[in-house]
């Protein structure tokens, strides 16, 4: 096992410019002499699909969504220095698991990048006439012996390498470097809480659909009744523990849709104090369904939060909080993304909390996956998981108003770098609202932030970004006008 690969890695979770730093990473630690390093562009290939245990998946495949785009993303960049054939095997290996929808948008999308990078079509068999010659595999350089070998290999010399005393009938094995455990459970957990998870399961994710009401057993619906008539009418702990004990047990059957129970339950209209016991006793329940974490978060706690005008209970953001931490993924889905896409746009309670969910329960990494899905213009990206009966408050499109920027804000201040696609996305916003909130210290503060924690980024926006500070009128105004001069 070899821990020298840790600071790639490294890179690729935390850079915000991963691509060019992974490639004078690799390009200072490679030494073209194999046995004095590892560190080729062939070794990391081998690293990325070595089998796992099951021989279903490829060692790239057991990393954070975020983390797998960004290493595809590298490989395209860099992909001269690749064989293509190889990146080629790797990308398609990778498109197959879409037919199950199981491949997340982010890595869909840079597979197929990398794919039309390394595919080059060739139709020099037309000017020949030559049908055959289309049918013909053009060999890739990487597979290519050099001109000197090929010699050696033709001729009748005993010995390979003429420097060393190596014979032919010793090279007949392969050296294979074993990287299984660069990293261990500790680290991959760090950046992704779902790695002690079953793979399959991991595989199958949650139903990031916006659900219907199905059709619902007569029983099942009855029983569902008289929970909703127990959990209006709860009074004490005992009887709350209860009520979480009979509700899982309901939503356990087997051809059960939880979330349809749960709409028929409508556990959202339970005090604030009987839905935090809720949750903490439907957290390690004995249901196996995948998508229950987020069943649970968005029946319980998202309708609260959508109608949330004031600032939110202790007990009950509390509570969320913990269950997020341990559901980080449902957290993304069932809660996050519902609440920013608020038709009437989030509110200051609402961003507060969406703020408290950022900052103690995701990483960084995957606050700028969730923020370069949510600016995204792509529909595929912002899937959610919302009942019913409270889809009609949600929208698909962003509103852009003064708690979402303080929002935003908040996220840049937290030490999350965004994507250069986020960054330009964000570029757009500011443009398009700088005349609309020109007096507004909110919208100023989030733009002197934007400047100060992406100026890489920005320099291709500087005279569009000086023309929406010259809109503004604040007290940062002067400042903000003068960083982006110096850009």
């Amino acid at each position: 096992m070899d821990s020298g690969w840790i600071p790639l890695f490294d890179i690729f979770m935390n850079s915000g410019s991963p691509e060019t730093q992974a490639s004078l990473w690799l390009q200072h630690s490679y030494n073209p002499n194999p046995s004095a390093s590892s560190f080729s562009t062939s070794s990391f290939l081998s690293l990325l699909t070595k089998p796992t245990n099951t021989n279903r998946f490829m060692w790239i495949q057991t990393l954070p969504n975020a983390l797998q785009a960004r290493v595809l993303s590298y490989l395209a960049y860099d992909h001269t220095r690749f064989s293509a054939v190889d990146l080629s095997t790797l990308a398609k290996h990778l498109l197959s698991y879409d037919d199950d929808q199981h491949l997340d948008f982010w890595v869909k999308t840079a597979a197929h990048h990398l794919l039309d990078l390394v595919s080059h079509s060739t139709y020099d068999w037309v000017s020949g006439f030559s049908l055959d010659s289309e049918g013909e595999n053009r060999e890739d350089e990487f597979q290519v012996l050099p001109h000197w070998l090929k010699q050696a290999a033709d001729g009748d010399c005993d010995i390979v390498f003429p420097w060393l005393p190596v014979l032919p009938e010793e090279l007949n094995t392969r050296m294979t470097v074993d990287v299984s455990g660069i990293f261990d459970d500790e680290s991959l957990n760090e950046v992704e809480g779902i790695q002690d998870e079953d793979l399959a399961q991991v595989a199958a994710g949650v139903d990031f659909v916006r659900m219907s009401n199905d059709c619902v057993n007569p029983e099942i619906e009855k029983r569902a009744a008289i929970l909703k008539s127990k959990i209006v009418n709860s009074e004490c702990t005992s009887k709350a523990v209860a009520l979480a004990d009979e509700i899982q047990i309901l939503c356990d059957g087997r051809h059960v849709n939880s979330l349809a129970v749960l709409s028929l339950i409508e556990p959202w209209q339970t005090d604030d104090e009987t839905a935090s016991i809720l949750i903490s006793h439907l957290s390690d329940g004995s249901n196996k369904e995948p998508s229950w974490p987020s069943h649970v978060l968005c029946s319980i706690v998202l309708p609260k939060l959508l109608v949330l005008e004031e600032p939110a209970s202790r007990v009950l953001v509390t509570s969320t909080i913990e269950y997020c931490k341990m559901h980080q993924r449902s957290s993304v889905y069932a809660l996050l993304y519902p609440l920013i896409l608020r038709k009437d746009g989030i509110n200051n309670p609402i961003s507060d909390v969406v703020a408290r969910v950022v900052k103690e329960c995701l990483h960084p990494a995957h606050v700028s996956s969730f923020c370069q899905k949510l600016l995204c213009d792509e529909d595929d990206a912002r899937k959610f998981i919302c009942p019913p009966c409270h889809q009609h408050l949600l929208s698909d499109k962003l509103v852009w108003n003064e708690p979402l920027f303080s929002l935003f804000h908040i996220i840049l201040n937290h030490n999350v770098l965004l994507t250069e696609d986020s960054v330009a996305r964000l570029v757009y916003h500011v443009d398009e609202s700088a005349v609309r909130f020109r007096n507004s210290l909110k919208f100023g503060n989030f733009f002197l932030c934007l400047v100060n924690k992406c100026t890489p980024l920005l320099r291709s926006h500087k005279l569009l970004l000086i023309r929406a500070a010259q809109h503004t009128n604040t007290i940062v105004s002067k400042s903000l006008i003068s960083k982006l001069t110096s850009l």
